[in-house]
């Protein structure tokens, strides 16, 4: 029996559906709770409770915002701070007292992302059996140890060291906030909020530069000015691990809401078709994801997005003191980069979640980046003006990424699967960041025209497919909207919370 042809009488016939993954099975009741999601364990015991007014569900969702918001924006400030310290300590004397060339400080960038793109898997794994916010905050606090022992180091080895368990940890943070946003937020609610905990890149950029330019100031003999930056940072990313693992609650069954606002924070969530939680890894949705085309097409688009965000937000520094300001000049003209990055992810991310739409939003910020490009490489060289301006308009780029994030946390259902997708994601993301820095080489200096150029062409590529993987969301929403007309799909109770796919799912329907 085809998943594409489900009748009326095989809904009445069925007389249990176990959540195995195969299509003929999405039929009937979900009865075995045993491979189900969690959520829905929960509700067969504690659900019975008043339906949710519109009021209740307000009042709800503000709770829910001042719950988790906070901390998740802390979180990704921090780590978005604490990856780029390092393009701050470049201009306060970093490469001269530790020795280093031009070159080794490019593989100071690129091997953070290389030893982020071993781990995803890894956390991935670590996330399904164990609470993810738990998870979480332990990663945080030891790459806040990590940040703060950096301050220690004086040599090209002990800084590779430090960058490569900084990647380690690190690479758990995207992931487990993707995770936590689709266990508390509708689809539609999902954008703005993943935007407004991606702002930790734009508010690190702005913190990062007033710090730098702060710590310049600093001329106690005991420590350099960067060395006192990264001991400071560190203790208190420290912190905040330690507030992410006491308060940040793992999932809305596990948290510190009343039973009867539990059940409402579950049952809103019916209408996204991806559930909550599931312990139990599924080989077969992790094959399942390998073979979605919008697995593909994501990944590819991540890929040639963050080529240019790897080169800026490691480089950024070192390009506008390459237009011919000092250090302490350049430190300040960067807030104005975090600035333009708060506003386009602001923007973007509402105003997707307003018209449920992310494709166009995404083409409209790399159309941004093409412009900032041109104009960094093509502007005349007298003109710094033209040039800083188009190096701040390249920071609208970073701001497709937490919609590629929303993508994944509203497209892909099953909890194997989407973890799966979490990794692939970011592993793409690495892998864009891996090759960003290797554009600007020492002999290119201090024009960096070639890596400029490169900014230029992956954002072209990246709208393209970006484009491409809407029409495919619409053609696939399509073919399932005639399938329902015709009678091919029945709807099943609690479908909702079974662990199905999305593939698997019929009633599911992408999110443009």
């Amino acid at each position: 029996m085809s998943g594409d042809s489900i009748k009326e009488k095989d809904v009445e016939s069925s007389p249990q559906v176990q959540p195995t993954g195969e299509p003929e099975d999405i039929i009937g009741e979900v009865r075995d709770v045993k491979n189900a999601d969690a959520a829905l364990d929960f509700l067969r015991s504690e659900g019975n409770v008043q339906p949710m007014t519109p009021a209740d569900e307000k009042k709800l969702l503000r709770k829910i915002d001042w719950m988790v918001m906070p901390l998740m924006w802390c979180c990704y400030c921090l780590q978005y701070l604490d990856k780029t310290l390092i393009n701050y300590a470049n201009v306060m004397g970093l490469q001269e007292d530790a020795n280093i060339t031009e070159d080794q400080f490019s593989y100071l960038a690129l091997i953070f992302y290389v030893t982020y793109l071993a781990l995803e898997f890894p956390h991935a794994y670590g996330m399904q059996k164990l609470p993810t916010a738990k998870y979480l905050g332990v990663m945080v606090f030891l790459w806040g140890v990590i940040v703060a022992v950096t301050a220690a180091c004086k040599n090209y080895g002990a800084l590779i060291a430090t960058r490569v368990l900084l990647g380690c940890f690190e690479a758990a943070v995207a992931p487990s906030l993707i995770l936590i946003t689709s266990m508390w937020y509708k689809a539609k609610e999902q954008p703005p909020r993943v935007g407004i905990w991606y702002l930790g890149v734009g508010t690190g950029t702005i913190i990062g530069s007033l710090i730098s330019f702060g710590f310049q100031h600093y001329t106690d003999g005991a420590f350099t000015s960067w060395q006192i930056m990264f001991l400071v940072v560190g203790l208190v990313t420290c912190l905040v691990g330690g507030l992410t693992f006491l308060l940040l609650p793992d999932n809305p069954m596990r948290s510190r809401l009343t039973h009867e606002e539990k059940v409402w924070a579950i049952e809103r969530l019916r209408s996204n078709q991806t559930g909550v939680e599931n312990k139990h890894f599924k080989p077969a949705q992790v094959v399942e994801c390998f073979l979605d085309p919008q697995t593909w097409l994501l990944s590819l688009i991540t890929i040639s997005s963050n080529v240019p965000n790897g080169a800026v937000s490691s480089f950024q520094a070192t390009i506008i003191s390459g237009f011919g300001y000092d250090s302490k000049t350049a430190a300040l003209l960067q807030i104005p980069s975090g600035g333009v990055s708060m506003v386009s992810i602001l923007t973007a991310t509402m105003l997707a979640g307003k018209f449920n739409h992310r494709s166009f939003h995404i083409v409209t910020l790399l159309m941004a980046g093409i412009l900032g490009g041109c104009l960094m490489a093509f502007a005349p060289e007298g003109n710094k003006a033209g040039k800083l301006i188009g190096n701040y308009f390249t920071n609208c780029i970073g701001a497709t990424l937490p919609l590629l994030y929303s993508f994944v946390s509203a497209n892909y259902a099953g909890h194997t699967k989407k973890v799966t997708m979490n990794a692939i994601l970011l592993m793409s993301f690495c892998l864009g960041n891996i090759i960003g820095p290797l554009t600007f080489t020492g002999k290119s200096a201090p024009q960096y025209i070639p890596a400029k150029i490169t900014i230029i062409v992956t954002c072209a590529v990246a709208a393209v497919l970006t484009i491409m993987l809407g029409f495919y969301y619409k053609w696939e929403d399509k073919r399932r909207d005639h399938l329902a007309a015709q009678g091919k799909i029945a709807h099943v109770q609690d479908v909702e919370f079974a662990d199905f796919t999305d593939r698997h799912n019929k009633e599911f329907r992408y999110r443009l």
